[in-house]
């Protein structure tokens, strides 16, 4: 609950301007008051207080499962386009909510624009129904703007489940809504499931990706989890479908957001799309005798139209960022072509690679594990195949 010291308090009436639940606070005398019944607990006025008059005191407790339902899926904008996890966590979403007999809800918050282009995509992948909150302040992402409005729509409607994509946003959202509303959070998620009890059964990698856990979060409300790219199949898309729009209002004053963007710039590794979302993909491994060698990897990527990614030792070298490690500790991918160059293989790679529509595999190592798994295994030394590859595909273009 909110609580009030009307020692500290001064009446500045900050709080009540950034409060996004009409009445919710009031000034009374010389110091503010809160209506507990309308106060959603968004703790925008804890931010807000220049005096620390206000503070959240929360308990653990069992939640009243019986107030809860609907599984909802955070559908999260790439400027006017959705980001492809979504179709994923949709199609995901969709399993769920048919186990749970509920609905299936996506929730985006964006400029109205942005918002209309996306309904009748979020329709056709599985939504029965979709919130919408449109405002000029979501135009740029912050963590404050978004965990304010998300967090009152969670404490207006009830939903039992909240599943958000495992991206750069996504890992900053999901935990501050969690933590501003002391929730449970998975983070990672390779699969999904409702156990015996009707419980959200969330399944990571843990101990470096060398063991599988299994979490639940059976005392709060909604079950909250953040899912990898390219590990959940979406859905085909029917375009007969519709889903029941729900415009929200919540109201959200600059005055909360407390960051600035001041320069907008690409990942550490220069590409303007993340491997994860990559068609083409060529992966080098420990078979590569030097960080530079890594250059001929690029000029066979370059001829494919495709982008250079490593596994786990080479990021450990320093040889190429993390932000290009393929894997279970790293990106989980499903390209269309996949090309490893000097990878033996280890489980962990090979979970993180398995939707791929074709694997190459070239390792001199006639038993590397990577070849149980490849499509053509090609044994040989990949400083004599990976530049005869390249002469014959810039022959043919």
């Amino acid at each position: 609950m909110l609580i009030i010291d009307e020692n500290k308090c001064t009446g500045c009436q900050k709080c009540i301007k950034v409060c996004p639940s009409e009445g919710a606070l009031v000034i009374k005398g010389k110091v503010v008051e809160v209506d507990l019944n309308r106060c959603t607990l968004c703790s925008a006025c804890v931010s807000i207080c220049p005096v620390d008059a206000m503070q959240i005191k929360r308990k653990a407790k069992t939640a009243d499962t019986s107030a809860y339902a609907d599984v909802w899926v955070f559908a999260e904008l790439d400027g006017e386009k959705l980001k492809p996890v979504v179709a994923e966590l949709l199609g995901k979403g969709r399993e769920l909510a048919e186990n749970l007999k509920q609905n299936l809800a996506a929730v985006v918050l964006g400029r109205s624009l942005e918002i209309d282009k996306c309904l009748d995509k979020l329709a056709a992948q599985g939504a029965d129904k979709i919130y919408t909150v449109a405002d000029e302040i979501f135009a740029d992402y912050s963590t404050d703007a978004y965990t304010y409005a998300l967090s009152s729509l969670i404490n207006r409607h009830k939903p039992e489940i909240l599943l958000f994509g495992a991206t750069h946003l996504g890992r900053d959202l999901a935990p501050a809504v969690a933590a501003n509303l002391g929730l449970g959070l998975t983070a990672d998620c390779t699969g999904l499931s409702i156990n015996e009890e009707g419980l959200l059964l969330q399944t990571r990698p843990a101990f470096g990706g060398n063991v599988m856990a299994d979490i639940i979060c059976p005392n709060t409300r909604p079950q909250m989890a953040t899912v990898r790219p390219n590990v959940m199949e979406a859905l085909a898309p029917e375009p007969e479908r519709t889903a029941e729009i729900i415009s929200e209002k919540v109201k959200i004053e600059e005055d909360i957001v407390r960051t600035e963007i001041l320069e907008s710039f690409f990942s550490d590794d220069g590409h303007e799309i993340g491997i994860e979302e990559a068609e083409i993909i060529i992966t080098g491994g420990r078979g590569l005798a030097s960080k530079d060698d890594f250059s001929l990897l690029e000029e066979l990527a370059d001829a494919l139209g495709g982008i250079v990614g490593c596994s786990r030792p080479i990021v450990e070298k320093g040889w190429m960022p993390k932000s290009r490690q393929v894997g279970q500790s790293g990106k989980t991918v499903s390209p269309k072509l996949y090309i490893t160059c000097g990878v033996s293989g280890a489980i962990q790679h090979k979970v993180g690679i398995r939707n791929s529509d074709i694997i190459i595999a070239i390792n001199k190592d006639e038993n590397a594990p990577i070849f149980e798994l490849a499509d053509l295994a090609v044994v040989g030394d990949l400083y004599e195949i990976v530049p005869e590859l390249i002469k014959v595909i810039k022959s043919k273009t």
